[in-house]
Formats: C-alpha cells, sequence, structure tokens
C-alpha cells in the first residue's frame, strides 16, 4: 500500500468493496473443519471470489482442490499454480473452447490429478474426447445429475448411459456430481440435501450398472452443506461460506458478525421517507431472491431495506440518517457484486491493510 492510500474505513472513496480479512479467514476455517469432521473432501467454489489469494487460503486450510464455473476461470487459477481443478459446467466444446481446453491440459503438470470437467449429454461426452485427443490421460469427467435444480444435468437412472458412452469414446468418467440449487428457500435446505443424496446414490448406481465405478460423487451449495449425505458425497463444491451475503442471512444461516464482505457507501440524498446512497446495480448487482425482503441489507441497520436500484442509486427505507452518512451494506448475491469490482479493499480490526485484485473479473467464457 502507498502512503497515498487510504488507511482509515472513513477515508475510502465510495462505493468500494470491503473485505474483512478476520472473518474471511473464520469462515474458510469453519467450513474446512466441518467438511473435515464428516470425512468430506472440500471442493470450494472459486467463481464466488475470483481471487488467487483467496483459493491458496482455502488450500492452505485444508481444501483438496477448487472448482470453477469456466475455462477462463480454469486457466487464470492454472495459470496461478493450482492443479486440481474441477470445471462444474456442462462445457460445449466449440472450436476456441476446444483451443483453450488443450492449452490448459498441454500445460498440466505431469503426475498431476488430472483437469475435470463436467458432461451432461451423449454429445457433449463425445465432443470433450474429441477436443483432447492425445492428451486424453490428463482429464476427466463428472457426469452431472439434476437432483431437483431443473437446471442442466441428466436424471439420475440416465447418468450410467452418459457414463458408458463416454467411456466409449476414451474418457476417464471419475463420478457425478450436481448442484442443489433448490436449496435457496428458507424451508428447502433440508430438504434439497435430501434429494441431493438420494439423485447422486441413484446415479452411481446407474453408473456401476454400467461398469462404472465413480471415485467422486460431488455436491452442495452453501445453503445445503449443513446437511449433506456423507454416506452419499466425497467432496462438497460450497462458494458463498467465504463471504456470507443478505440471502445467507435471511436463510438464517448466517448472522451479520459471519459477513466478511460488504460495500461501503455513502448516503447522498434524504427523502421524507427514503435515503438515497451510491451502491447501485452497477456495484450490487441486481440478484432478488423470491424470499429477500430487499435488494441487500444494511450491516449496522438490520431492520432497514433496499427497496429498490438504479445503476447508481440505491433506495433504502426504514432508516433515518442524514445526507453524507457512511453506510455498510450487504449485497444479496456476493458472488455477483465481486464480478462487478476491480479489487477487494482489505481490513483487518478496522484498519486497511492492502488491496487484493479481483483476478478473475469478468473471466466468463
Amino acid at each position: 500500500m502507498t502512503a497515498r492510500e487510504p488507511d482509515r474505513l472513513a477515508d475510502l472513496p465510495t462505493p468500494s468493496l470491503v473485505l474483512d480479512e478476520t472473518r474471511l479467514d473464520r469462515n474458510i476455517a469453519t467450513m474446512a473443519a466441518f467438511a473435515a469432521e464428516r470425512g468430506l473432501a472440500l471442493r470450494p467454489h472459486v467463481k464466488t471470489h475470483k481471487s488467487v489469494e483467496i483459493a491458496r487460503r482455502q488450500v492452505a486450510a485444508g481444501a483438496a482442490g477448487i472448482t470453477v464455473a469456466t475455462i477462463s476461470e480454469a486457466e487464470i487459477f492454472a495459470a496461478a499454480g493450482f492443479t486440481d481443478i474441477f470445471i462444474a459446467y456442462p462445457l460445449w466444446l466449440d472450436a476456441d473452447k476446444t483451443a483453450r481446453l488443450r492449452r490448459l491440459l498441454e500445460a498440466h503438470q505431469h503426475g498431476a490429478d488430472p483437469l475435470l470437467i463436467g458432461v451432461d449429454s451423449i454429445e457433449g461426452a463425445e465432443r470433450a474426447a474429441q477436443a483432447a485427443a492425445g492428451l486424453l490421460h490428463r482429464l476427466a469427467v463428472l457426469v452431472e445429475v439434476d437432483s431437483g435444480h431443473h437446471r442442466s444435468g441428466v436424471e439420475a437412472d440416465q447418468a450410467g448411459t452418459v457414463a458408458a458412452a463416454a467411456v466409449s469414446v476414451g474418457l476417464d468418467v471419475a463420478g457425478v456430481f450436481t448442484f442443489p440449487g433448490h436449496s435457496y428457500s428458507p424451508e428447502g435446505r433440508r430438504s434439497a440435501a435430501g434429494d441431493e443424496g438420494r439423485e447422486l446414490a441413484s446415479a452411481v448406481a446407474a453408473l456401476a450398472a454400467a461398469g462404472v465405478t465413480a471415485r467422486i460423487v460431488s455436491g452442495g451449495s452453501t445453503p445445503s452443506a449443513e446437511f449433506a449425505d456423507a454416506g452419499v458425497l466425497t467432496e462438497l463444491r460450497p462458494g458463498v461460506y467465504v463471504f456470507r451475503d443478505a440471502q445467507q442471512w435471511e436463510l438464517g444461516m448466517s448472522g451479520p458478525d459471519d459477513i466478511a464482505l460488504t460495500v461501503h457507501a455513502t448516503v447522498v440524498s434524504q427523502r421524507r421517507d427514503h435515503l438515497i446512497t451510491d451502491a447501485g446495480s452497477k456495484v450490487l448487482g441486481v440478484d432478488r431472491g423470491s424470499f429477500s425482503t430487499g435488494f441487500g441489507r444494511l450491516l449496522d441497520h438490520p431492520d432497514a431495506r433496499i427497496t429498490a436500484l438504479s445503476e447508481h442509486h440505491a433506495t433504502i427505507t426504514q432508516v433515518d440518517l442524514p445526507a453524507g452518512s457512511r453506510i455498510t451494506v450487504v449485497p444479496n448475491h456476493v458472488c455477483i457484486a465481486v464480478n462487478l469490482a476491480d479489487e477487494y479493499t482489505v481490513v483487518r480490526d478496522g484498519a486497511v491493510i492492502g488491496r487484493w485484485p479481483v483476478d478473475a473479473r469478468g473471466a466468463n467464457t
């Protein structure tokens, strides 16, 4: 940090993305201990933070590897030295992605774990095998299963068909994975984890019937992780746990003291029945779950609600503060807020201690 940079939160320009290092490290340690106690590997999803520094801390705390969403994220983390990477996405390998996947495989360290990618169709598996021709020993696939979120993924009883087709074209099928995204509801966390365990167990059986042993059985969102079936799963892939956010707060999973990432903003206008702050949709994102009570929360004013967003304005009700007041906003979906920022301002005990880049910002291809 240079002498010109602020060393007090009160001196930061707003809006700024602020990361509390103490809370971050505590969240990392808590999830690592949780997984270890249940005999589960932890492969955190780094699309949440997109930070090489944070991923290194997760691995140092015991994570077995990392999960990414895109080839471009994999490129950035591989270049930073990470070797155990899972692209948890049913890649459709066109010419551009084929060339980039091959470069990743060519650069993959000799003796390292194979690069893992997701498939959820026979066609996807065939294209993966063609893309990795001559480098298949550096690649393995996991078959994605729909466990109730109804996004991508095959029905569990069809996982064996996809796995057998993948084996027939020379791919190493390492196992199965799912994302229980329907856990994002106040009453859905436990039931989504139950769906996850049941469907993954069925998929493992389908692979076995096709002559394929599932070495990896991967699942787990942050809301459902607490209820994950350790008798079925071998690993968890939560992401948001490192920071927490307003969604986790409203799901009852986190209290204000758990939230490590916030946006520091300024009240720029005081109206009769609302305030306006300078953190709008270009900073907070616009995600709002069906259970959310607003577009984010105020860390120090839990009764306040963000009722509307435009690009550079947020409308806040149920709190009375004068113009010029500094406020601490908790985004609804922290993954979106991170992807909108260039860097984290890192603080410890209220003092600014440095800045970390959002290394994979915009790495969406």
